[in-house]
């Protein structure tokens, strides 16, 4: 790698939704710019989280000088817990985001020995070759931070996720100002989001919103239940507002919600009336139009309070008929699913939900494309990178940038893993390093790869088939009939008739042909064959067989 020239290396957040990560390295120094994490995709089977692939980063960690995190949503801080014990440097990120972080590692137990700092806008930060500057964006959650990275070839603009709302509820406006200076002063290379791109016009103001919640509360016969994200405090800060106007009483549910909530209020970002908040054990002494109810669960996840409410398996409440529901989110790519069975869920328990765009309950945290268009006219860059989208997203901001001036060029549609480098005078893709999934489930962090996914898949096709015998040691002979379990594969008295032909065929298999003993690995492997092939003669289907051969 040449000393002169500026390696830019995503590692997630490009082709898909989430998983944000973004490496900046110039000769001896490196810095990460977010560390989020990802939903798993429908085939994922059993995993919770996908995190991303920092085995580039681990190779050179010698060189990393420090973590900068954009702002507190999961998708950019979800990686945290993970990663920040194995790497040990320190995290700057905005108050609010700060105190997130520190909600997050604590439930992951991962927040003795960290470094965190805390940043605002018009700070700077020096990181080895790197000066790093902080400047204002208005997105959903307060305290959202771009980054203007001054490089030795030139100065960089992460824009982070972003919008231009000029009445914002949760504090200033972007600063336009700044980008307007960043443009005067020349910018190499503009990194921006491409989430909503595929959207015309502009993004809608957070005020719509608290409209909309108002007018829902109103008009609302019995209980008011919202679901959003923990970490969109504006949101709830709207929830909260509305109901002291309305004379509703505030219960916060959800583990999430509660120690996040609690954070923002000893922090000053959700400054609630006096009396309004109230407690799960108190909702039975105030009648149900007088009870807002704010929960998690907007992405219908199975273990959330709102998916436990509407399968009638929450503790403390039960959805009654008459209740209003509104799902103040936008569901996650690859969570439609199980957003739509809680819907479905609540609508059977006599729940009146509003969802969608259409209902003005939400409204999305990121720049339409003439907001994109306007980021391009302040700034000017020389090179662009659309970040934070799936393919097409990055596709289209690339066309729009053609349309704002930008030579083809002079444009990077780039994929996780792919090594671009810029000097003053030229940009190009030299090559990729490793940027897959990192599979969170349970306890473990990469210990489950794509072949145990492979088998999960298997099993959840055509079901398992076990067959267990009893080898003599001496003889190499059966001591026996075969035992056979199954699951997932056939049922009932039609699977006996199956059973008593694959038994014949395991001793046929395992007594015929060698004359001498063969190691265990060879009978395994006959047997399996044997059987997969028998099993999809007798049934066209192929479940996952597992012979267990037992020296006696």
């Amino acid at each position: 790698m040449g000393k002169t020239k500026l390696r830019v290396i995503p590692l997630g957040g490009l082709g898909e939704i989430g998983k944000n990560m973004m490496v900046f390295e110039f000769g001896d120094d490196m810095i990460i710019v977010d560390a989020g994490l990802m939903f798993p995709e429908e085939e994922m089977l059993g995993i919770d989280l996908v995190i991303p692939d920092i085995t580039y980063v681990r190779e050179r960690i010698d060189k990393l000088r420090g973590i900068i995190i954009t702002h507190g949503h999961e998708d950019h801080i979800g990686a945290l817990p993970f990663i920040l014990p194995e790497l040990q440097v320190p995290v700057y990120s905005s108050r609010l985001t700060n105190g997130l972080i520190r909600v997050k590692l604590k439930e992951n137990k991962a927040l003795d020995g960290v470094n965190l700092n805390i940043v605002q806008a018009g700070d700077e930060v020096h990181l080895g070759a790197f000066r790093v500057e902080f400047f204002r964006v208005c997105h959903s959650i307060p305290d959202a931070l771009g980054l203007a990275i001054h490089t030795p070839v030139g100065l960089v603009i992460h824009s982070g996720d972003f919008k231009f709302d000029h009445t914002p509820v949760n504090g200033p406006p972007t600063d336009f100002a700044k980008l307007a200076e960043f443009g005067q002063r020349g910018v190499l290379l503009l990194l921006a989001d491409s989430t909503y791109v595929d959207t015309p016009g502009y993004t809608e103001s957070e005020q719509v919103v608290g409209d909309a919640l108002r007018r829902l509360m109103m008009e609302a016969p019995g209980r008011v239940i919202v679901a959003t994200f923990a970490s969109l405090i504006s949101r709830v800060q709207q929830v909260i507002d509305a109901a002291y106007v309305l004379d509703r009483r505030v219960c916060i549910v959800g583990r999430s919600m509660v120690d996040t909530v609690q954070m923002a209020m000893e922090m000053g970002y959700l400054t609630p009336p006096e009396g309004v908040l109230m407690r799960v054990d108190e909702l039975g002494r105030l009648p149900p139009e007088q009870i807002v109810i704010v929960t998690t669960g907007s992405q219908g996840e199975p273990t959330s309070a709102l998916a436990r409410m509407a399968n009638r398996d929450h503790r403390q409440i039960r959805i009654q008929p008459g209740d209003t529901v509104i799902m103040s989110a936008t569901p996650i790519p690859g969570n439609e699913q199980l957003v739509n069975r809680t819907i479905d869920n609540l609508f059977k328990e006599g729940a009146n939900v509003f969802y969608g765009r259409s209902s003005g309950v939400h409204v999305h945290g990121h720049a339409s494309q003439e907001e994109l268009k306007m980021l391009f006219s302040l700034l000017r860059p020389q090179y662009f990178m659309p970040i934070h989208g799936e393919y097409r997203h990055l596709a289209l901001h690339a066309r729009l940038a053609q349309r704002m001036g930008i030579t083809p060029e002079r444009i990077s549609v780039s994929a996780n893993g792919h090594v671009h480098e810029f000097s003053p005078t030229a940009g190009r893709m030299v090559g990729k390093v490793a940027a897959g999934y990192v599979f969170v489930d349970g306890l473990g962090v990469g210990d489950i790869g794509h072949v145990v996914l492979r088998d999960r898949q298997l099993l959840s096709r055509d079901g398992i088939f076990v067959v267990i015998v009893a080898m003599d040691k001496q003889t190499g002979q059966i001591v026996g009939r075969p035992d056979i379990v199954s699951r997932g594969f056939v049922y009932g008295r039609d699977s006996e008739q199956l059973f008593d032909m694959a038994r014949d065929l395991v001793v046929e298999t395992m007594d015929g042909g060698s004359e001498h003993i063969l190691e265990l690995s060879l009978v395994n492997r006959n047997v399996k064959d044997a059987l997969s092939k028998f099993l999809y003669d007798q049934t066209k289907r192929r479940p996952m067989v597992l012979p267990v051969v037992m020296e006696v």
